[in-house]
């Protein structure tokens, strides 16, 4: 495993999310304040579609599936709701100096 930059910090405004393909993989980014970051796989497990497209709770640290409404934990990929069962991956984030890293497998 390895930290992998990705983008600014300007590059996800708090309370968006914003999709990012490393080596090949899409993943999508999620700020949820100024420095708390997470990331997890872009596409739903229930119906592949994109996770950074969906609504994001930023007080329950969720994301809604914009296809069928599932929700998905930031922190651990989890669904809370049905149709979606299976989780996503998620990667652990770290911000330096205004750049988000994630730690990413080759």
């Amino acid at each position: 495993m390895s930290l992998v930059e990705v983008c600014s910090l300007d590059d996800v405004p708090v309370g968006s999310g914003r999709a990012f393909t490393i080596h090949g993989h899409r993943i999508a980014v999620f700020r949820v304040a100024e420095r708390e970051v997470y990331a997890l796989d872009d596409l739903c497990s229930h119906d592949e579609a994109s996770l950074s497209e969906g609504e994001l709770d930023t007080t329950e640290l969720c994301v809604e599936c914009p296809m069928h409404g599932s929700l998905f934990e930031l922190r651990t990929g989890k669904p809370r709701t049905l149709p979606a069962f299976a989780p996503v991956a998620t990667y652990r984030c770290e911000v330096r100096d205004d750049r988000i890293f994630v730690e990413f497998s080759e």
